[in-house]
């Protein structure tokens, strides 16, 4: 278990803006991507809540046994905001959180626009 100073986790915020916007439309190559980032880092999905809107744009929340990974598209101005945040309960997950925006972002193509960075 890690010490309580860290235990509680880091949670990034992203905004990114892409041209891409095929893959802001995409929620099932995106659910395919999440599902393969899942296993790669070892993560444990507990549940999933999805919507996709009339233009195609989607919503998706992901309960980890870690925290969670929250996405909603905006094709209409080419960007997305991500939330993902891990606890460090079981091991410290810090890198893993930082990789994972990394992957988000060379998903969609995109440039961040703002990322903001919380220590919990």
């Amino acid at each position: 278990m890690q010490s309580n100073s860290n235990l509680l986790g880091l949670h990034i915020l992203l905004t990114l803006a892409t041209e891409n916007t095929f893959k802001l439309t995409s929620y099932e190559d995106f659910a395919l991507f999440t599902n393969d980032l899942l296993v790669r880092y070892h993560l444990v999905k507990v549940g999933e809540a999805s919507h996709i809107f009339d233009n195609g744009s989607f919503t998706s929340s992901i309960c980890l046994m870690e925290s969670h990974l929250c996405i909603h598209t905006w094709p209409e101005i080419k960007q997305l905001t991500a939330d993902i945040y891990l606890c460090n309960y079981s091991q410290d997950n810090t890198q893993k959180v930082r990789d994972i925006a990394v992957a988000l972002n060379e998903y969609f193509e995109a440039s961040i626009v703002k990322q903001t960075e919380v220590a919990r």
